[in-house]
């Protein structure tokens, strides 16, 4: 087997680096011992933008929050989908991440952060969330492998109750709120449906071509 190649070391605020490897033509961002994400295995990533629009499709001039960045796959999945009226905001953390995709990953970033429709945030996506009243007709949230602060303890916020009710302001009437993750948390789809939301459970496949581990997206609905 091809070793892996250590390309660099990005700073999380508040939590441990993360080291990007290349295996042959493959990319992984990995954090301590885990994986966060792979070129290998983008399958979730791009559901969570492409089935974050089908329930998007009939709303003109939709207005997008994504956080973070990681890889691309799903803002790239959203702009494909969208027309030339959206408007995606990406809110990302680690400097480095977007160092990455404009450097090594440029190929796999295929222009996607300069699209015209893009706006780049570098900050803290919960800090985008409670500055919003009623901005957004999404918000796609994959920041960590599930609904607790994995990257940083300060992330356990976003999946709180007081973190849910901000996402409900952020959001219009009917907007979605999009979080992958990589496991079922049935007390955190509980946590969702108390804060009001209509929450819809789906599980999909790590691979683009359907196989691989099984993820979870919940989408909850403002009412």
């Amino acid at each position: 087997m091809t070793p892996r190649e250590l390309i660099g070391t990005a700073e999380v605020p508040g939590g441990p680096p993360l080291r990007l490897f290349r295996r042959g033509a493959d990319f992984m961002i990995v954090l301590e011992r885990n994986e966060l994400m792979s070129t290998r295995m983008s399958g979730s990533e791009v559901a969570l933008g492409t089935m974050t629009c089908d329930r998007l499709s009939d709303r003109p001039a939709p207005r997008l929050l994504i956080g973070g960045y990681g890889m691309g796959f799903t803002l790239r999945a959203v702009l494909e989908r969208l027309g030339a009226d959206a408007r995606v905001t990406v809110a990302e953390l680690v400097p480095g991440i977007i160092e990455w995709a404009r450097g090594p990953m440029a190929d796999l970033t295929a222009g996607c952060l300069d699209d015209p429709r893009v706006t780049l945030d570098m900050g803290d996506v919960a800090e985008s969330i409670r500055r919003a009243r009623g901005d957004y007709d999404a918000i796609m949230l994959d920041v960590d492998n599930g609904p607790d602060g994995l990257t940083r303890p300060a992330n356990d916020g976003i999946y709180s109750a007081r973190g849910l009710a901000a996402a409900m302001q952020a959001l219009r009437p009917g907007g979605t709120l999009a979080i992958w993750s990589a496991a079922p948390d049935p007390l955190f789809a509980r946590r969702l449906a108390k804060a009001g939301f209509a929450v819809d459970e789906v599980c999909v496949r790590a691979r683009d071509n359907g196989k691989g581990a099984t993820h979870i997206i919940w989408f909850a609905r403002r009412p």
